[in-house]
């Protein structure tokens, strides 16, 4: 099946891992048309002359991730759009996946996600991989390192991200809901700097505290300042 897909990935100061990501993504081109939105929410290093030596089209945003994918959505041109972040690359498989994904009816008004892993061969990597494996499989609550995949008239019909600080991909997933959701066989892999400085355990513990308050009806401006520090 020929896809009329649009890729679009937030950016924010992402000049270390974004040229990588792109890579991967003409490495295993989708089979038909497809433009790479990024969406930049003010960088201060190389990330959009990097994003441009890739012949992606740069747009601007206010900082936010769920703003950044908002805006992406808006200006794609794509039946179908692929939300990923700028230090995710999806493993080798990833656009027949996808391509198979779309070409089914049912999956009209259905999304995808990848299968989350980390670039480190550490046990603690490995378990943490676990644990989201479970957290997708049993509380279907994927969030977005694992890329999204759905079709433009699905995601307007859902509408799409709203303009959050934080957890913008789990509101985004609530709403989508368990039956509505599919996880594809093909990792995608996400940069483990972030759980190597603070640790693993930290880190997942200090997440776990945030979904708990935005379950509970804290603002998600109120948690990002926790998240952030």
């Amino acid at each position: 099946m020929s896809l009329h897909a649009s890729i679009v990935i937030p950016t924010l100061n992402a000049g270390m891992s974004l040229g990588r990501t792109l890579e991967s993504l003409k490495r295993e081109p989708i089979d038909g048309t497809v433009e790479i939105i990024v969406v930049d929410g003010g960088s201060g290093d190389a990330t959009t002359a990097i994003a441009e030596e890739h012949g992606a089209r740069v747009l601007q945003s206010e900082r936010g991730r769920g703003q950044q994918l908002a805006r992406g959505a808006a200006e794609a041109r794509g039946e179908w759009l692929l939300f990923l972040h700028a230090d995710t690359v999806p493993a080798q498989g990833w656009n027949e996946a996808l391509e198979h994904f779309a070409a089914a009816p049912e999956n009209a008004d259905r999304a995808a996600v990848f299968r989350f892993a980390l670039d480190d061969s550490s046990p603690a990597a490995r378990r943490l991989e676990r644990i989201v494996a479970w957290r997708t499989a049993v509380m279907a609550l994927p969030y977005g390192d694992q890329g999204l995949f759905l079709s433009r008239d699905f995601y307007r019909a859902l509408g799409g991200y709203r303009p959050l600080p934080l957890f913008e991909d789990v509101d985004l997933i609530r709403r989508i809901g368990r039956r509505r959701l599919a996880a594809l066989n093909v990792p995608a892999v996400t940069a483990a700097a972030r759980y190597r400085g603070p640790g693993y355990p930290l880190r997942s513990a200090r997440n776990l505290c945030c979904l708990a308050l935005y379950y509970l009806g804290v603002p998600p401006g109120s948690i990002a300042r926790l998240y952030g520090g």
